[in-house]
């Protein structure tokens, strides 16, 4: 069963260097596509769904090879809007024994760090589309990316269709003066779906993190703990019908153990724990993880366990794939999740 799902947010170059060295080292460094909405968008055509993915790209040569690549991805890209001076670039350091991970982000005055309200058309975007997903990220970048996001989302709103939220927290980005938890909690009223990490739920509703200390897949979820905290987040917003967090433990840079929890309202669902190691790219793993929800949350909607049970699937596939992008099939996620 194929979804319409619209997909909005930057699209990035990101840079990163080979063979664990540092950004300081070395002379070469790859260069992928990719970004939070991006990827989600991706996975979300990989597994057979029909994606608008909206943006804005310079029209540069840069911006028309960042259009192609999407385009092969299987997104629709009519909707992006061309204009402004440069794509959006971030450099990734990968973690290496005990050294974690580094993003040195150069988004500012990038073309989309410039959209503002009216240069999407967003009524043409949305006929047709049974959802909408949107990422906090697009609210940390600048006032009039902010104000674009929530002009998308009232419109989504009014034309009735779901509308999921990635928190996606990018503490380094809100450098114009809107405070995290306020605009993020915003953004989360009108969203039906939402998925975040244990720190970004810690963020929104001011409840202090459960521990995730998985060392193996044996670990015990503490259900009670996670009800009781999903509880009070419900009544904080009484629109959203699932509540989805993504847990990870980093044993090592490259030993990860991965599992989630999901929240209906009234049930608190736990799946199984992934002893990953080793990672292969650690990038795009939540992306996938909500991708995968919102495919099989049309197709299984009245099962939240297989739901919950597909998503971390796919977000450990993802863990073991070079790049922002999740390249695995719905047969290949399947597969694992029944093992």
């Amino acid at each position: 069963m194929k979804m319409k799902v619209v997909t909005f947010g930057e699209v990035l170059l990101r840079f990163s260097k080979r063979d664990d060295y540092r950004l300081t080292q070395g002379a070469q460094m790859e260069a992928h596509f990719g970004g939070s909405e991006a990827n989600a968008a991706v996975s979300l055509a990989m597994l057979g769904n029909e994606v608008r993915y909206v943006s804005r790209l310079p029209e540069t040569a840069m911006g028309k090879a960042c259009e192609q690549r999407l385009r092969e991805m299987g997104l629709n890209t009519r909707f992006i809007n061309w204009g402004g001076p440069r794509i959006g670039t971030y450099f990734f350091e990968q973690a290496a024994s005990l050294r974690p991970s580094r993003v040195v982000y150069d988004r500012k005055d990038s073309a989309f760090y410039n959209l503002h309200p009216g240069m999407i058309p967003w009524r043409d975007v949305f006929r047709g589309a049974d959802v909408f997903h949107c990422s906090g990220i697009t609210c940390a970048l600048s006032q009039s990316a902010t104000d674009a996001t929530f002009e998308a989302v009232r419109t989504a709103d009014e034309m009735g269709l779901v509308i999921a939220c990635d928190i996606n927290n990018r503490k380094n980005l809100w450098n114009y003066g809107a405070k995290a938890a306020d605009v993020l909690s915003q953004l989360m009223h009108y969203s039906d779906i939402v998925f975040g990490d244990a720190g970004e739920w810690e963020l929104v509703s001011g409840l202090p993190r459960i521990p995730f200390e998985a060392t193996s897949s044996d670990y015990h979820i503490d259900v009670e703990a996670y009800t009781a905290m999903f509880r009070k987040i419900a009544d904080r917003f009484p629109r959203c019908r699932k509540f989805i967090m993504g847990l990870r433990n980093e044993v090592s840079s490259n030993h990860h153990l991965l599992s989630g929890v999901l929240f209906d309202g009234e049930k608190l669902y736990t799946t199984r724990v992934y002893d990953i190691n080793p990672v292969i790219d650690p990038m795009g793993v939540g992306d996938a993880y909500l991708a995968a929800y919102l495919h099989a949350h049309l197709v299984r909607r009245d099962d939240d366990q297989r739901c919950l049970d597909f998503s971390l699937a796919a977000s450990t596939l993802k863990s073991t794939i070079s790049g922002d992008f999740n390249l695995s099939t719905e047969e290949e996620i399947e597969a694992l999740m029944n093992s």
